[in-house]
């Protein structure tokens, strides 16, 4: 087995995307299954199940993935301390992420990484997606959590999950009690959404649309944690992922159909810049976190 192979496995490992790992390396899809089927067939192990839509890691190739990164990392920081590029033990990541995931999910993983990583410096900056895009293009994030961009041509989008955005209300809300509410009940209901140019907003005017209502839109925040807090101490009903709100005894959420509001997380990143390993490593993380979310 030969480092090349390693390179290979970790891309595919990274994206579970044949075709994106093989633009990334700069060699031909059927050149890197082939190198992938050479390592399994050395290792006598499946490392990934492509048996369904998606790519999936085996357990062979968590397993060999838990050991492998570290010692990639190693080599790296070793060419990079030759080069005169050595990877300083403090440094920084610069992310950029929606408000959705900035509630519970980012900070959770900024914990796990500065448990790995604490001399690099985390900066968070909760934008909507329009402003993610643009601030990546130009170079001023590294990483971010967002939605798919409209004109993505620089940027590397990565899928997590799909997930419903649900009705959240007070406990005390006339809605509160019911198992499902449909979009056109919402018509004239006063509501705190997101402003108009954040990606969700415009995904759920269009199933306002669709479905015939129109939503006394009452307030507006650019932020979900003031939003869940609006929502408990008023008559205000939001639309939020679940993911992102707390289980409380005074709230209540409420799935959505007719239609249901469903949207598509990732990460994003530029297409030409350098990911030090410190990076690949959040990315990770995040993976973890996407998949614990599903």
């Amino acid at each position: 087995m030969e480092l090349r192979h390693l390179r290979y496995f970790d891309a595919v490992a990274e994206t579970l995307n044949f075709t994106r790992a093989a633009e990334r390396l700069h060699v031909t899809q059927s050149t890197l299954s082939h190198q992938i089927r050479q390592m399994e067939d050395e290792l006598g192990s499946v490392l990934f199940d492509r048996s369904g839509k998606k790519v999936r890691m085996t357990e062979a190739g968590e397993i060999l993935r838990s050991y492998m990164t570290p010692a990639l990392e190693q080599i790296d920081r070793g060419v990079q301390a030759l080069r005169g590029e050595g990877e300083p033990l403090t440094g920084r990541l610069r992310l950029g992420t929606t408000p959705s995931f900035n509630t519970r999910m980012v900070p959770s993983c900024v914990a796990t990484y500065m448990h790995h990583y604490p001399g690099i410096q985390v900066t968070v900056e909760e934008l909507a997606a329009g402003m993610i895009a643009r601030r990546l293009a130009a170079g001023h994030l590294d990483l971010a959590v967002s939605y798919r961009p409209t004109d993505g041509g620089d940027l590397w989008f990565e899928p997590l999950y799909n997930e419903e955005l649900k009705l959240v209300v007070a406990a005390s809300h006339p809605l509160a009690r019911r198992r499902r509410v449909r979009m056109v009940e919402l018509h004239h209901v006063r509501m705190v959404l997101l402003p108009a140019q954040f990606q969700t907003r415009k995904l759920l005017d269009d199933c306002f649309e669709a479905a015939g209502a129109e939503p006394l839109v009452a307030a507006q925040l650019n932020s979900i944690a003031p939003m869940i807090e609006l929502v408990r101490q008023t008559e205000l009903a939001a639309i939020i992922a679940e993911t992102a709100v707390t289980p409380a005894a005074d709230l209540r959420v409420i799935p959505l159909e007719d239609p249901t509001p469903i949207r598509t997380p990732g990460m994003l990143w530029h297409k030409g810049a350098t990911r030090s390993p410190s990076i690949k490593h959040f990315a990770d993380i995040i993976r973890r976190a996407a998949g614990q979310s599903t």
